[in-house]
């Protein structure tokens, strides 16, 4: 019996006992298999690999032995499968053995005729897999940018494919050679003139304070893609994977400017690429009232003001994003009840009128913030808002 790796592991073999079996059994034709035709490895699952291979086998007339062995590769047995494609209705599988202490099975084929026969041979494997990465670059305005996503497929499974189809399960097929314990970058889309919104955000309960003494937030920056075909995307899901942002210059070069984790983005949901702490916004946030008033017994509504003082430094008007829990807030006025939060705004705060009703859910509020230039004396206008809310039925 001949043992190869996976990628040469099929053979028509003999084992030196026929020559003194039963009649039958030694009518069992012994022949060399050729080399593999092609090779399919299916990458959709995020799981399980698939690898599919076919070849063409001259089968003799009668009763032939197909010996599948593997050394080195995470192959799962049991999922190893034998088809004839060439006439599967006469063409059959008799039987299926193990040899004990062997990587390897042997099919029983028999065949009405002698004659060439396609075979296909399909099996899962471990250690070869794929990651995604993207390559982001963003217009010299930031107003859009070129998208391009990779797949890295990281073959480790002890095993060399020779040139392969593949297919990770949306997008483009692949046909390329894939070696042994190789890792192989592809370009499997791309998309240009995608239009971002460049945000600026503060929001307490999820970035925190830049300077918690002087009460100033955090003004983390994004660009925010929509997976859609309204925005140049929407094709299929954007996977998780590392993302490389860079921006055009105006020079007629890029610019390196950060990297983040691009979630998985489903289709019309929206992929946020990080770019850093904005310097040039300054955001002071503090709690500007908090009145009690029992309702009934222990219970109290909280009339609570936060205010935030906003200054842009910058030469262009820009939008910020004001976020702000309920139940970080009633933690913060009045210790953590362990219930869902009841609130409703108020009607004393400037902000009511940018709410983001579509994003604003039971535990957060959301708004839109325009922002206008710094001054030619280079100094900004400071802006005061304020959010009033209504914390329900606390004890």
């Amino acid at each position: 019996m001949n043992v190869h790796r996976a990628g040469r592991t099929v053979s028509l073999a003999a084992v030196a006992w026929l020559a003194a079996a039963t009649p039958i059994m030694a009518g069992i034709k012994l022949i060399t298999l050729p080399p593999r035709e092609r090779v399919e490895i299916q990458l959709d699952n995020p799981q399980v690999t698939l690898v599919e291979e076919e070849r063409m086998v001259p089968l003799a007339a009668g009763a032939n032995e197909v010996v599948f062995a593997w050394a080195n590769a995470s192959i799962d047995k049991n999922s190893i499968q034998f088809r004839c494609l060439t006439d599967p209705e006469n063409i059959k599988v008799l039987s299926v053995s193990y040899p004990p202490n062997e990587t390897a099975l042997t099919w029983q084929v028999w065949a009405p005729e002698a004659g060439p026969a396609r075979v296909r041979i399909s099996y899962v494997i471990g250690r070869l897999d794929k990651s995604f990465t993207y390559r982001a670059v963003a217009s010299h305005d930031e107003r859009t940018l070129t998208l391009r996503q990779y797949v890295l497929l990281h073959n480790q499974a002890n095993e060399e494919f020779g040139v392969a189809g593949m297919w990770t399960g949306f997008g483009e097929r692949f046909e390329r050679p894939l070696g042994i314990n190789e890792t192989k970058q592809l370009l499997s889309a791309k998309f240009e003139d995608v239009p971002i919104k460049k945000t600026y955000t503060a929001d307490l309960s999820e970035h925190g304070y830049l300077n918690t003494g002087k009460r100033q937030l955090r003004i983390p920056m994004h660009y925010v893609l929509k997976n859609d075909q309204e925005h140049g995307l929407g094709r299929f899901p954007l996977m998780f994977g590392k993302a490389r942002i860079f921006q055009d210059d105006g020079r007629g070069t890029v610019a390196f400017i950060g990297e983040d984790w691009g979630k998985f983005t489903p289709r019309d949901d929206e992929m946020k690429l990080y770019l850093g702490v904005a310097k040039d916004i300054v955001v002071k946030r503090t709690i500007d009232r908090r009145d009690q008033k029992r309702v009934r017994g222990n219970l109290y509504n909280y009339d609570v003001t936060v205010k935030y003082e906003i200054e842009n430094f910058k030469d262009q008007p820009v939008v910020l994003d004001i976020a702000e829990s309920l139940p970080d807030l009633r933690r913060e006025v009045c210790g953590d009840s362990r219930r869902e939060v009841e609130w409703e705004l108020g009607k004393k705060g400037t902000l009511n009128e940018m709410i983001d009703q579509e994003k604003t859910t039971a535990d957060k509020v959301l708004f839109h913030v325009p922002l206008p230039a710094r001054g030619a004396d280079q100094k900004a206008v400071k802006q005061v808002h304020t959010l009033h809310v209504l914390i329900k039925n606390q004890w």
